[in-house]
């Protein structure tokens, strides 16, 4: 197996843009000085993140240098990382919040006005107010959805890692369609996958949901049941390939043998009423627009009695955070915000037990898959 295309490397030019670019946010916010705690906002930032298992943050002035503090234990990789030198460190008996509070004193802000996603994971209710008692004269800026909204149009050297993962994606379904017979396990499938992921170059042989279809909606984040295959199953399977922490996502039903011709059809009117849906996603367009082509199509061909779930959702960066999809933002009826060139989304239908769906780059003449399996289901023997 040949894996899959090394990353493209981010500048060190691409991080001072976007440093730059949260920085206008800040100068319009009045902040002084920004807090991040959030990973994934923390990675595109800095090239660097760690796991919250002891507090840890970037700072980012509005002037001058930034820094991080992290454990001794991380500063290494940290540095090799960011390739941002003498971040401040702590022992793992020492208080991190303490150690933050200490970094603004001696930078001279800590009468500042501080800035900081209230909906990061990291900056929790006991964060806040541990570094509020720590510093009694700042003032604090909610500065909430900053980790998200600034990550949502991709650059050249994004879309190059979302390829890649989309294109390990397609190699393993394809590996699921060469590979898998009658009589294997649920198990085997998922550890099939695991072990292509890790080959082709993924970052980790984490699968995605698999498991039997059945029923709407329900079986897309069930628990996996380590169940035979027998004639006449239906296997569900998402699969969430990452490279350099950027995810696509492609869904595919597996039947063992061939569909009844209703299920055949019902799948053949949902792919039509998703590929339209792909073709409406131009810059400018609404997102609620492009879910109702998808929604309002699902309930007229009566393959639902309800549509209760998001059509697509934002991918790109997946760093240690808690969430395993990024939802800031979604095709709902009531999304009211507009589509942007390059940004990306993990567009995914389902109905009666089955499921698909495609990692798509929003373009001028509409969304581009950049999954390429093809649009059907997979028959095994």
């Amino acid at each position: 197996m040949t894996p899959a295309p090394s990353p493209t490397a981010i500048s060190s030019e691409e991080f001072t843009r976007r440093r730059a670019i949260a920085r206008n946010c800040m100068e319009e916010a009045g902040v002084d000085v920004l807090l991040v705690d959030h990973a994934e906002f923390m990675l595109w930032l800095t090239g660097y993140s760690v796991s919250e298992t002891l507090y840890r943050a970037f700072l980012l002035p509005l002037h001058g240098d930034p820094w991080f503090v992290v454990r001794e234990l991380d500063a290494g990789p940290c540095v090799a990382q960011s390739r941002l030198v003498d971040p401040v460190t702590f022992s793992d008996d020492e208080d991190p919040w303490s150690q933050v509070a200490q970094s603004l004193i001696r930078r001279g802000l800590a009468s500042g006005t501080v800035g900081a996603d209230f909906h990061s994971y990291g900056f929790s209710a006991d964060t806040c107010w541990r570094l509020r008692a720590l510093l009694p004269d700042a003032r604090w800026a909610d500065l909430s959805g900053i980790s998200d909204s600034l990550r949502t149009v991709k650059s050249p050297a994004e879309l190059h890692r979302l390829a890649s993962a989309a294109a390990i994606a397609d190699s393993a379904m394809q590996r699921i369609a060469d590979t898998v017979q009658t009589g294997w396990s649920v198990n085997q499938v998922a550890g099939l996958v695991a072990a292509h992921f890790l080959q082709a170059g993924a970052d980790s042989g984490e699968t995605g949901p698999i498991g039997l279809g059945s029923g709407d909606i329900h079986f897309l984040h069930a628990l996996r049941a380590n169940a035979p295959l027998t004639p006449g199953s239906m296997l569900h399977v998402e699969l969430t390939p990452k490279v350099a922490c950027y995810s696509a996502r492609l869904m595919r039903p597996v039947f063992i043998g061939e569909p009844a011709q209703e299920v055949l059809r019902a799948m053949q009117t949902l792919i039509a009423l998703q590929d339209a849906q792909i073709r409406a996603m131009k810059p400018g367009v609404r997102a609620a627009d492009v879910d109702a082509i998808l929604r309002q199509g699902v309930l007229q061909a009566r393959l639902r009695e309800r549509y209760e779930n998001v059509t697509g959702y934002t991918l790109g960066l997946y760093a240690r955070t808690p969430r395993p999809s990024d939802f800031s933002s979604c095709f709902t009826p009531n999304a009211n915000w507009t589509l942007e060139e390059n940004m990306v989304f993990h567009m995914y239908a389902s109905a009666q037990g089955f499921a698909f769906s495609e990692t798509v780059v929003v373009t001028p003449d509409g969304g581009q898959r950049l999954t390429q399996t093809p649009r059907h289901h997979i028959s095994v023997g």
